[in-house]
């Protein structure tokens, strides 16, 4: 992991087409902005995981000789 010091209103660009920036920090929270191409997906980790494991469970639960049949 590389771990970077900012402050407000600084940023760090990421394959030359993706910019983080901060917006604000209260606390112990952090309000950061992201300017990406709309082809790149963008989750919060919680949500990614979520769908990943109902992607998985689903997957899992496909009846793999009723797809046979459809072939």
């Amino acid at each position: 992991m590389l771990a970077l010091s900012r402050k407000k209103d600084e940023a760090i660009i990421i394959d030359n087409d993706i910019e983080v920036t901060v917006i604000e920090v209260k606390g112990d929270q952090v309000k950061i902005g992201i300017t990406a191409p709309k082809s790149v997906p963008i989750y919060r980790k919680e949500v990614y995981l979520q769908i990943k494991q109902d992607n998985e469970e689903a997957a899992n639960a496909a009846n793999i000789a009723d797809l046979k049949k459809l072939l």
